[in-house]
């Protein structure tokens, strides 16, 4: 399935998150992690201005609690308005 995303939107490949070691033998449940905030744009918008500033294979950091996450063919897709993103990783 192709995502297109209309207007400000952005389509980011949420990054998972590294293996956790933990000296005390400790299982820290997934519930109980926080999710990452940190994913790489695979499609950006029809919005001009947005599309002079994010591109596809930007890694960025995206606000804690935005965007409609879903899972296509596999992978953790999040789908998130310009205003949501906060930063590019350079």
């Amino acid at each position: 399935m192709i995502l297109k995303p209309i207007e400000d939107r952005v389509v980011i490949e949420i990054e998972d998150e590294l293996a956790e070691k933990n000296v005390g033998g400790i299982i820290i449940p997934d519930t109980a992690k926080d999710k990452p905030n940190l994913g790489k744009v695979i499609a950006v918008g029809t919005d001009e201005e947005l599309q002079k500033i994010i591109k596809v294979g930007d890694r960025v950091i995206y606000a804690k609690y935005s965007g409609t996450e879903i899972e296509v063919d596999g992978k953790k897709l999040l789908i998130v308005s310009k205003d949501d993103i906060l930063a590019i990783v350079a």
